[in-house]
């Protein structure tokens, strides 16, 4: 499909189908909650401080499902009425604080890390719990925190709107799965570059059979966010740019991981529209990305493999979807016999129950050893796979079926 007759397939499509919206329960509203911590610690500590709360009009998250999870993943929040003690909303995500706690720096020195999580607005006061998981998936750190919707200090968010352009209209923000596609260095005369960018990201979904029978789930939307700098920063290079979100490549000293530390400055420039994941496209040719479950996807738009591994980090931070190779040179494993992955594509085999064994010998699944960066000790299924090689066309079925897994539980169907 051609990046041009995106938009005028989503009309069709929008015509032709729509997700029921399901109102929130009582004594939730058409609000958002924005909750910012810091996690800070070293390889063997970690601790939780909340940071400011804000809100915005509107609510663009998930309207079933609300008090369940749809992975552990390696942190979760959770709001409960304060009252009765009913659970009204929880969710679960990844962090780079984590990551770093598993580089060699983290032996060495204390860090604090930026966090940013929505949670609809309450009605009535609410305790808000966060608990980080190590890799053990024991807890690490834990806070618990009130919050009453009148408290005067939540500020409010969202007077002025960036310009936005649909690339893929499938719905309301209430019927569908709303994802924001973010520039990153691009200035202001760069901004058609970046809205056929964008146009690219997404023809790059639908190329992949499991987004293409499910875009009627999906909005895409790319946002105006003109960078005063062309380019992406370089540290290695000494090659520091003023962008729109302040990412940089060497994240951790690995040359191609590129990250943005500053969430909240992300998040600011979002607020009052209707969001839920996050795209950030890197005006560079220089190769890299990442991808964090339930944060954000960040790569480079105008590398070679930009197709393929635009799709490859959004499997990380929407499906949570772990790599399957492997090249046994981290600092520290994250995989640990007798502990089962909580991302659904690798297994220790430790409860393999819980993970494809019913797709055992179908469509070539199996059982193949070397995934999560360690040869040994962790298995993927199949030889190859989107989340293994850019050079690989599709996701395996067990990836292809969680993500399908994750569209059920936004859309509830």
């Amino acid at each position: 499909m051609k990046p041009a007759r995106i938009l005028v397939f989503a009309v069709a499509l929008f015509a032709a189908f729509r997700l029921s919206a399901q109102p929130l329960p009582v004594p939730l509203t058409e609000r958002t909650l924005r909750v910012d911590y810091v996690f800070s610690g070293t390889d063997k500590t970690c601790t939780i401080a909340l940071d400011e709360l804000s809100c915005f009009d509107g609510w663009a998250g998930r309207r079933v499902h609300l008090d369940e999870l749809a992975l552990h993943g390696n942190g979760q929040i959770r709001m409960h009425d304060a009252q009765t003690g009913k659970l009204l909303y929880c969710n679960s995500f990844s962090t780079l604080f984590q990551e770093w706690q598993a580089t060699e720096e983290a032996t060495r020195v204390q860090k604090s890390f930026e966090n940013v999580f929505l949670l609809p607005m309450p009605s009535v006061p609410v305790d808000v719990t966060v608990v980080l998981y190590d890799f053990h998936r024991q807890v690490a750190a834990r806070l618990t925190h009130r919050v009453d919707p009148s408290d005067i200090l939540i500020r409010r968010l969202g007077a002025a709107r960036p310009a936005t352009r649909d690339i893929l209209r499938s719905g309301t923000p209430q019927e569908c799965i709303d994802v924001v596609i973010l520039p990153e260095g691009y200035t202001a005369v760069e901004m058609e570059t970046f809205y056929k960018d964008a146009a690219i990201a997404v023809e790059s979904f639908l190329n992949h059979q499991v987004f293409s029978e499910l875009q009627d789930r999906f909005n895409f939307v790319a946002v105006e966010l003109p960078s005063a700098g062309s380019g992406v920063s370089v540290p290695r290079r000494g090659e520091w740019k003023d962008t729109a979100l302040g990412s940089h490549f060497d994240t951790f000293y690995s040359d191609r991981y590129l990250t943005t530390l500053q969430l909240k400055r992300m998040h600011d420039q979002l607020a009052g529209l209707p969001y839920e994941h996050i795209i950030i496209l890197a005006n560079t040719d220089t190769y890299g990305g990442g991808g964090i479950y339930n944060s954000y996807t960040l790569t480079t738009a105008h590398h070679s493999a930009f197709r393929p591994v635009v799709v490859h980090e959004f499997g990380h931070s929407f499906a949570g979807l772990a790599d399957e190779y492997a090249y046994d040179d981290q600092y520290e494993e994250q995989y640990f016999p007798g502990v089962e992955p909580w991302e659904p594509n690798i297994t220790t085999q430790a409860d393999f129950g819980a993970k494809w064994q019913g797709m055992m010998g179908r469509d070539g699944v199996g059982l193949i050893e070397g995934a999560g960066y360690q040869s040994k000790g962790v298995w993927r299924a199949t030889p190859d796979c989107r989340m293994r090689t850019n050079g690989y066309p599709d996701f395996c079925p067990v990836c292809a079926e969680a993500i399908r897994a994750m569209v059920r539980f936004y859309t509830g169907n």
